[in-house]
Protein backbone atom coordinates (compact mmCIF):
# COMPACT_ATOMS: atom_id res chain seq x y z
CA UNK A 1 0.00 0.00 0.00
CA UNK A 2 1.05 3.23 -0.56
CA UNK A 3 1.70 6.00 2.01
CA UNK A 4 -0.38 9.30 2.74
CA UNK A 5 2.55 11.60 2.74
CA UNK A 6 1.17 15.20 4.40
CA UNK A 7 3.23 18.40 3.77
CA UNK A 8 2.26 21.19 5.73
CA UNK A 9 4.01 24.55 5.09
CA UNK A 10 4.01 28.00 5.78
CA UNK A 11 1.08 28.88 2.63
CA UNK A 12 0.03 25.54 1.55
CA UNK A 13 -0.97 22.15 2.95
CA UNK A 14 -0.05 19.44 0.14
CA UNK A 15 -0.69 15.30 0.25
CA UNK A 16 -0.80 12.49 -1.72
CA UNK A 17 -0.31 8.89 -1.92
CA UNK A 18 3.68 8.12 -2.22
CA UNK A 19 4.74 4.63 -3.49
CA UNK A 20 9.11 4.95 -4.08
CA UNK A 21 9.73 8.52 -5.65
CA UNK A 22 6.07 8.61 -7.16
CA UNK A 23 3.14 10.58 -5.77
CA UNK A 24 -0.47 10.37 -6.96
CA UNK A 25 -3.99 11.94 -6.00
CA UNK A 26 -2.04 14.93 -5.08
CA UNK A 27 -4.45 17.60 -2.86
CA UNK A 28 -3.59 20.79 -1.83
CA UNK A 29 -5.67 23.46 0.77
CA UNK A 30 -4.39 26.87 2.10
CA UNK A 31 -2.77 26.69 5.48
CA UNK A 32 -5.62 28.12 7.10
CA UNK A 33 -8.22 27.38 9.86
CA UNK A 34 -11.40 25.61 8.57
CA UNK A 35 -14.85 28.74 9.03
CA UNK A 36 -15.34 29.19 12.87
CA UNK A 37 -12.21 27.04 13.84
CA UNK A 38 -9.35 28.57 15.84
CA UNK A 39 -6.58 25.76 14.60
CA UNK A 40 -5.71 24.19 11.29
CA UNK A 41 -5.25 20.90 12.24
CA UNK A 42 -8.96 19.93 11.80
CA UNK A 43 -8.44 21.03 8.43
CA UNK A 44 -5.12 18.78 7.76
CA UNK A 45 -7.52 15.68 9.52
CA UNK A 46 -10.10 16.29 6.74
CA UNK A 47 -8.03 16.10 4.21
CA UNK A 48 -6.50 13.41 5.47
CA UNK A 49 -9.71 11.21 5.76
CA UNK A 50 -10.68 11.96 2.53
CA UNK A 51 -7.81 9.19 1.23
CA UNK A 52 -9.17 5.70 1.32
CA UNK A 53 -7.16 2.34 3.24
CA UNK A 54 -4.57 4.77 4.30
CA UNK A 55 -1.88 2.05 6.35
CA UNK A 56 0.16 4.54 7.49
CA UNK A 57 0.93 8.66 7.32
CA UNK A 58 4.34 10.40 7.01
CA UNK A 59 4.32 14.12 7.74
CA UNK A 60 6.55 17.29 6.66
CA UNK A 61 5.67 19.91 8.53
CA UNK A 62 7.01 23.93 8.94
CA UNK A 63 8.43 24.01 12.72
CA UNK A 64 11.06 22.44 15.19
CA UNK A 65 10.00 18.95 15.38
CA UNK A 66 10.47 16.24 18.42
CA UNK A 67 8.69 13.18 18.86
CA UNK A 68 6.09 14.27 16.60
CA UNK A 69 5.41 17.30 18.10
CA UNK A 70 5.98 21.01 16.97
CA UNK A 71 7.76 22.07 19.70
CA UNK A 72 8.89 25.84 18.21
CA UNK A 73 7.72 27.81 15.38
CA UNK A 74 7.80 31.15 13.59
CA UNK A 75 4.10 33.87 12.90
CA UNK A 76 4.86 32.44 9.37
CA UNK A 77 1.48 29.88 11.33
CA UNK A 78 0.00 31.01 14.12
CA UNK A 79 -0.16 28.83 17.04
CA UNK A 80 1.35 26.38 15.64
CA UNK A 81 3.92 25.62 18.53
CA UNK A 82 2.75 22.83 20.61
CA UNK A 83 0.96 21.33 18.55
CA UNK A 84 1.00 16.96 18.37
CA UNK A 85 1.24 16.38 14.76
CA UNK A 86 1.79 12.38 15.96
CA UNK A 87 -0.97 12.15 18.20
CA UNK A 88 -3.95 14.10 16.77
CA UNK A 89 -3.44 12.37 13.52
CA UNK A 90 -3.19 8.92 14.89
CA UNK A 91 -5.82 9.00 16.95
CA UNK A 92 -8.33 10.69 13.82
CA UNK A 93 -7.09 7.82 11.26
CA UNK A 94 -6.00 5.15 13.77
CA UNK A 95 -2.41 4.57 11.98
CA UNK A 96 1.31 4.74 12.14
CA UNK A 97 2.07 8.93 12.02
CA UNK A 98 5.57 9.88 11.33
CA UNK A 99 6.64 13.31 11.14
CA UNK A 100 9.67 14.95 10.15
CA UNK A 101 10.87 18.73 9.87
CA UNK A 102 9.24 20.01 6.41
CA UNK A 103 12.74 20.94 4.84
CA UNK A 104 14.44 18.09 6.40
CA UNK A 105 11.78 15.83 4.39
CA UNK A 106 12.43 18.14 1.57
CA UNK A 107 16.63 17.14 1.51
CA UNK A 108 15.64 13.57 2.20
CA UNK A 109 13.68 13.33 -0.91
CA UNK A 110 16.13 14.98 -3.07
CA UNK A 111 18.61 12.59 -1.79
CA UNK A 112 16.90 9.37 -2.05
CA UNK A 113 14.68 10.09 -5.54
CA UNK A 114 15.99 13.51 -6.63
CA UNK A 115 19.25 15.24 -7.76
CA UNK A 116 21.17 14.37 -4.93
CA UNK A 117 20.83 10.96 -5.18
CA UNK A 118 24.32 8.83 -5.47
CA UNK A 119 25.97 11.49 -3.29
CA UNK A 120 26.84 10.04 0.22
CA UNK A 121 26.48 13.69 1.54
CA UNK A 122 23.95 16.55 0.27
CA UNK A 123 23.07 20.10 1.71
CA UNK A 124 19.92 21.04 0.47
CA UNK A 125 18.68 25.05 1.22
CA UNK A 126 14.87 25.40 0.43
CA UNK A 127 13.86 29.56 -0.36
CA UNK A 128 10.46 29.93 -0.11
CA UNK A 129 8.40 32.60 2.35
CA UNK A 130 10.72 31.57 4.71
CA UNK A 131 14.49 29.63 4.24
CA UNK A 132 15.41 26.44 5.49
CA UNK A 133 18.11 23.69 4.83
CA UNK A 134 18.93 19.80 5.69
CA UNK A 135 22.30 18.23 5.80
CA UNK A 136 21.36 14.58 4.68
CA UNK A 137 23.87 11.73 5.08
CA UNK A 138 22.99 8.30 3.71
CA UNK A 139 20.35 9.19 3.10
CA UNK A 140 19.14 10.28 7.13
CA UNK A 141 19.04 13.90 7.90
CA UNK A 142 20.87 15.81 10.83
CA UNK A 143 18.08 16.91 13.06
CA UNK A 144 20.14 18.01 15.98
CA UNK A 145 19.94 17.68 19.32
CA UNK A 146 16.90 20.20 19.75
CA UNK A 147 15.51 18.89 16.09
CA UNK A 148 16.84 22.83 15.07
CA UNK A 149 19.69 21.72 12.42
CA UNK A 150 19.12 22.82 9.27
CA UNK A 151 17.44 26.56 9.98
CA UNK A 152 19.72 27.86 7.37
CA UNK A 153 17.19 31.43 7.88
CA UNK A 154 18.31 31.68 10.59
CA UNK A 155 22.03 32.40 10.15
CA UNK A 156 22.87 36.00 10.86
CA UNK A 157 24.21 38.45 7.59
CA UNK A 158 25.17 42.03 7.45
CA UNK A 159 22.90 43.00 4.87
CA UNK A 160 19.96 41.61 7.65
CA UNK A 161 21.28 44.09 10.10
CA UNK A 162 18.66 45.66 12.17
CA UNK A 163 15.38 44.36 10.29
CA UNK A 164 13.49 41.29 11.94
CA UNK A 165 12.68 37.97 11.44
CA UNK A 166 9.79 35.68 11.20
CA UNK A 167 11.30 34.37 14.30
CA UNK A 168 11.75 37.47 16.52
CA UNK A 169 14.91 38.05 16.28
CA UNK A 170 16.93 40.88 13.36
CA UNK A 171 19.75 40.38 11.37
CA UNK A 172 19.02 36.88 9.93
CA UNK A 173 19.18 35.96 6.20
CA UNK A 174 15.43 35.09 5.79
CA UNK A 175 14.08 38.66 6.85
CA UNK A 176 16.50 39.42 3.32
CA UNK A 177 16.86 36.95 1.06
CA UNK A 178 13.34 34.83 1.59
CA UNK A 179 10.30 35.46 -1.23
CA UNK A 180 8.93 37.25 2.11
CA UNK A 181 11.82 39.10 2.78
CA UNK A 182 12.64 39.93 -0.89
CA UNK A 183 8.65 41.19 -1.01
CA UNK A 184 9.64 43.20 2.20
CA UNK A 185 12.72 44.91 0.87
CA UNK A 186 11.13 45.93 -2.13
CA UNK A 187 7.92 47.55 -0.04
CA UNK A 188 10.48 49.08 2.10
CA UNK A 189 12.68 51.13 -1.06
CA UNK A 190 9.38 51.69 -3.25
CA UNK A 191 6.35 52.10 -0.66
CA UNK A 192 5.03 49.53 -2.74
CA UNK A 193 4.29 45.72 -3.04
CA UNK A 194 5.29 43.34 -5.82
CA UNK A 195 4.89 39.61 -6.17
CA UNK A 196 7.46 37.22 -6.89
CA UNK A 197 6.71 37.01 -10.25
CA UNK A 198 6.34 40.76 -10.33
CA UNK A 199 9.50 41.35 -9.24
CA UNK A 200 11.29 38.96 -11.77
CA UNK A 201 9.52 40.32 -14.57
CA UNK A 202 10.94 43.65 -13.87
CA UNK A 203 14.02 42.36 -13.21
CA UNK A 204 13.93 41.23 -16.63
CA UNK A 205 13.52 44.44 -17.60
CA UNK A 206 16.27 45.63 -16.34
CA UNK A 207 14.40 47.69 -14.15
CA UNK A 208 15.34 48.50 -10.69
CA UNK A 209 15.10 48.19 -7.29
CA UNK A 210 13.54 44.74 -8.45
CA UNK A 211 16.78 44.29 -10.03
CA UNK A 212 18.69 45.47 -6.43
CA UNK A 213 16.75 43.50 -4.41
CA UNK A 214 17.18 40.45 -6.43
CA UNK A 215 20.54 40.54 -6.16
CA UNK A 216 21.24 41.87 -2.66
CA UNK A 217 19.07 38.74 -1.31
CA UNK A 218 20.41 36.21 -3.81
CA UNK A 219 24.21 37.40 -3.13
CA UNK A 220 23.96 37.55 0.17
CA UNK A 221 22.09 33.93 0.33
CA UNK A 222 24.83 32.53 -1.21
CA UNK A 223 27.31 33.88 1.17
CA UNK A 224 26.14 31.85 3.64
CA UNK A 225 25.81 28.38 1.31
CA UNK A 226 29.27 29.18 0.59
CA UNK A 227 29.86 29.40 4.42
CA UNK A 228 27.77 26.72 5.04
CA UNK A 229 29.90 24.45 2.36
CA UNK A 230 32.97 25.35 4.37
CA UNK A 231 31.50 23.79 7.49
CA UNK A 232 29.94 20.50 6.70
CA UNK A 233 31.75 19.84 2.72
CA UNK A 234 28.74 18.25 1.34
CA UNK A 235 28.74 16.36 -1.84
CA UNK A 236 26.81 18.60 -3.57
CA UNK A 237 24.20 21.76 -2.74
CA UNK A 238 20.75 21.73 -4.18
CA UNK A 239 18.97 24.72 -3.83
CA UNK A 240 15.01 24.37 -4.18
CA UNK A 241 11.51 26.20 -3.43
CA UNK A 242 9.42 28.54 -5.18
CA UNK A 243 12.23 31.34 -4.87
CA UNK A 244 14.66 29.01 -7.28
CA UNK A 245 11.99 29.54 -10.39
CA UNK A 246 13.24 33.14 -10.08
CA UNK A 247 14.97 34.51 -12.99
CA UNK A 248 18.23 34.22 -14.40
CA UNK A 249 19.73 37.63 -12.16
CA UNK A 250 18.81 36.06 -8.95
CA UNK A 251 20.87 32.96 -9.49
CA UNK A 252 23.75 34.75 -11.14
CA UNK A 253 23.79 36.85 -8.19
CA UNK A 254 23.70 33.36 -5.71
CA UNK A 255 26.44 32.08 -7.25
CA UNK A 256 28.52 35.06 -6.89
CA UNK A 257 28.32 34.87 -3.29
CA UNK A 258 28.59 31.38 -3.30
CA UNK A 259 31.89 31.79 -5.06
CA UNK A 260 33.17 34.63 -3.17
CA UNK A 261 32.71 32.76 0.19
CA UNK A 262 33.90 29.00 -0.27
CA UNK A 263 37.38 28.10 -0.06
CA UNK A 264 39.56 26.59 -2.62
CA UNK A 265 38.96 22.61 -1.39
CA UNK A 266 35.28 23.16 -2.00
CA UNK A 267 34.79 25.37 -4.98
CA UNK A 268 34.21 22.91 -6.98
CA UNK A 269 30.98 21.65 -5.23
CA UNK A 270 28.03 21.23 -7.53
CA UNK A 271 25.31 24.14 -6.93
CA UNK A 272 22.39 22.54 -8.48
CA UNK A 273 18.13 23.63 -8.56
CA UNK A 274 15.91 20.43 -6.46
CA UNK A 275 14.21 18.66 -9.61
CA UNK A 276 11.68 17.27 -7.60
CA UNK A 277 9.67 20.31 -6.90
CA UNK A 278 6.78 20.43 -4.85
CA UNK A 279 6.79 17.01 -4.43
CA UNK A 280 10.12 16.40 -2.66
CA UNK A 281 9.13 17.00 0.99
CA UNK A 282 6.72 14.47 0.82
CA UNK A 283 8.64 11.80 -1.09
CA UNK A 284 11.41 12.31 1.58
CA UNK A 285 8.84 11.90 4.20
CA UNK A 286 7.45 8.79 2.98
CA UNK A 287 11.45 7.92 2.42
CA UNK A 288 12.19 8.88 6.09
CA UNK A 289 8.54 6.87 7.44
CA UNK A 290 10.22 3.52 5.82
CA UNK A 291 13.51 3.72 7.14
CA UNK A 292 12.27 4.80 10.86
CA UNK A 293 9.42 2.24 10.99
CA UNK A 294 11.94 -1.15 9.58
Amino acid sequence: MSTLSIDIGGTKIRAGLVDGGAVTEMQSIETAPGPGEDEIMPAIIRLAQSYDGVTDVAVASAGVIVDGVVTSATDLIPNWAGTNIAAELGTALDVPVTVLGDVHAHGVGEATYGVAKGYPSSLTVAVGTGIGGAFVVDGKPMIGEHGVAGHVGHISHGVAANIECSCGRFGHIEAIASGSGMAAAYERATGEHRSGPEMDQEAIDRKSPALKVLHDGGFALGEVIGSLTNALDPGIIVVTGSVSRAVDPWWQALRCGFAAAIMDPVNKTPLVKGELGDEAPLIGAAAYAKVKNA
